[in-house]
């Protein structure tokens, strides 16, 4: 392990974590010393043996992930974090640099990606994808350009994790147990979305969720 640069994983999928793992630690500089679930078990490994880089999923069981890299980078700004997602919105891009976050990769894309965005990142390097770097760009043109369209932006990380849910299908009890949060925290959510879209009805709401969430896994 000497001169081996140590990853600390966080993310709440076993199988995943295990693939990572196994391609990660066949190359001769880089070693997974660490894979944990929550981000209460990332501190303890950061606080205690300071791994040189972070590998976070931003749907974790307990938490949302970008909160965790605001959290890692306010605490410790020299440690780099590379967040992991399944869904290939630009929006989750953004948010993720915007906290802190050092690299973007679409888990679909990890075995092609991976190794190269863990390097670029330990060498002080942004690391995006091609595709979602052009989608960035597309955005803020759109948004410059074209008229006022249905926004993600506003939505706080929180709102977005429950408006994401509720887009594949969860109902609010479903949602609560998912982020353990309380049902009342969760219907509060709701109705700060439902208010910032100037919607009247849940039922516009669900709608409005399920169509992104369709728009998003296209």
């Amino acid at each position: 392990m000497s001169g081996k640069k140590q990853i600390l994983i966080v993310d709440d999928h076993p199988v995943f974590c295990l693939g990572m793992t196994e391609l990660i630690n066949k190359e001769k500089d880089l070693r997974v010393s660490y894979s944990v679930d929550t981000a209460d078990k990332a501190w303890d490994i950061i606080s205690g043996s300071r791994p040189d880089l972070v590998i976070v999923d931003i749907s974790l069981a307990e938490s949302n992930g970008i909160d965790l890299v605001e959290d890692i980078t306010r605490e410790h700004p020299e440690l780099p974090v590379l967040v992991l997602s399944m869904y290939d919105e630009s929006m989750y891009a953004q948010r993720a640099l915007q906290a802190g976050a050092r690299g973007y990769v679409m888990k679909q894309k990890i075995i092609g990606r991976v190794v190269e965005a863990i390097r670029s990142v330990l060498d002080g390097n942004i690391f995006i994808s091609p595709e979602i770097k052009e989608k960035m760009i597309q955005r803020m043109v759109s948004r410059k350009s074209g008229p006022p369209q249905f926004s993600l932006d506003v939505l706080t990380n929180r709102e977005l994790e429950v408006f994401r849910l509720m887009g594949e299908g969860l109902d609010a009890k479903e949602i609560a147990a998912r982020l353990h949060l309380s049902l009342k925290t969760i219907g509060t959510h709701r109705e700060k979305i439902k208010e910032k879209y100037n919607l009247k009805h849940y039922t516009e709401l669900v709608k409005a969720a399920v169509d992104w969430s369709h728009k998003v896994k296209k």
